[in-house]
């Protein structure tokens, strides 16, 4: 390996990205900035990028059933890692990715990861992307993570995109934008939690430019402590198309959430759909879990558990 990873690293891994040493296929890891090691399958190809820190990832058309694995970890203190990462997904495929960043911050200075992602989705293909973003760590310095997700998708694609945010991130700003041509479909699934001061903005964008293109949002966030979330989504239809937006909030102790889902009709075919709720645990759950042996922080935890997942 270029890097040796510690336990540290290994646990990180196995948090964002559920893998136990290397992975088997493709796979690119990364710490600190620095390449840890890379493979490439028989379809699956992953290169340096020459005009900017990241890489290239190209998918063979016909590319069925195969994963490719590209976490980030960040240990070190005081380091603001900037990565590009391009998908070139070709037709008919069938692929899953993984991605997502975690960082363990013991110092008082400021750890930081942007990673921007950009997917070519081909024609007549699926692609399942999975990102979790994690911190950890003692020190009093910011975790900080900053994605930025552009999507285009070509006929009739399928793209189904699980964005995670669970725990130990000081402040995010996450923007997606996306634009489907015609029969494309995208399911953009959030989930968020923020504690202590933590603060959280979600910005969408996703521009429905084809015929019967269709996408449906879903957000479900929980804000405790004095946590600040802001959730910005919008829907714009140029076309017969289908579009759902749908934010699910609960809001405990000081916490606020900010709300503010759009639609944009430019054509009368268009059907888009927006809804959001904020609220806090209804008091007759936490009750009738406590009826079932639980204390009434594990009811919490269950009720909460269970909203997110």
């Amino acid at each position: 390996m270029a890097v040796d990873l510690s336990p540290i690293d290994a646990s990180l891994l196995e948090e964002i990205a559920n893998i136990h040493g290397l992975p088997k296929g493709a796979f690119n890891i990364r710490k600190d900035g620095k390449l840890v090691e890379r493979h490439s399958s028989a379809n699956i190809e992953i290169a340096t990028k020459t005009d900017h820190p990241g890489i290239d990832i190209t998918i063979a058309d016909g590319t069925r059933g195969e994963t490719v694995y590209i976490p980030v970890i960040v240990t070190q203190s005081g380091l603001k890692d900037v990565v590009y990462n391009t998908f070139y997904i070709g037709e008919d495929c069938d692929v899953t990715i993984i991605a997502g960043c975690g960082i363990h911050n013991e110092s008082h200075q400021a750890s930081e990861h942007d990673g921007i992602h950009t997917f070519h989705c081909g024609k007549n293909s699926h692609v399942k992307y999975v990102e979790k973003h994690y911190g950890e760590g003692e020190g009093t310095g910011e975790r900080i993570l900053n994605p930025v997700t552009n999507v285009f998708q070509a006929e009739n694609s399928v793209c189904e995109m699980e964005l995670t945010q669970l725990r130990g991130v000081t402040s995010t700003v996450r923007d997606t934008n996306a634009e489907l041509e015609a029969g494309a479909k995208l399911v953009l699934t959030e989930k968020l939690l923020t504690h202590d001061d933590q603060t959280a903005t979600s910005n969408m964008k996703v521009v429905l430019k084809g015929k019967d293109s269709n996408v449906q949002v879903i957000s479900r966030s929980v804000a405790q402590d004095n946590s600040v979330q802001v959730f910005n989504p919008l829907v714009i239809g140029e076309s017969m198309c289908r579009g759902h937006v749908q934010c699910d909030a609960i809001i405990m102790g000081n916490a606020k959430v900010k709300a503010i889902p759009g639609i944009e009709a430019a054509c009368e075919d268009a059907m888009l759909v927006h809804e959001a709720a904020i609220g806090k645990i209804a008091g007759d759950q936490i009750t009738k879990l406590m009826t079932l042996g639980l204390t009434e922080e594990e009811a919490e935890q269950e009720i909460l558990e269970d909203f997110l997942n």
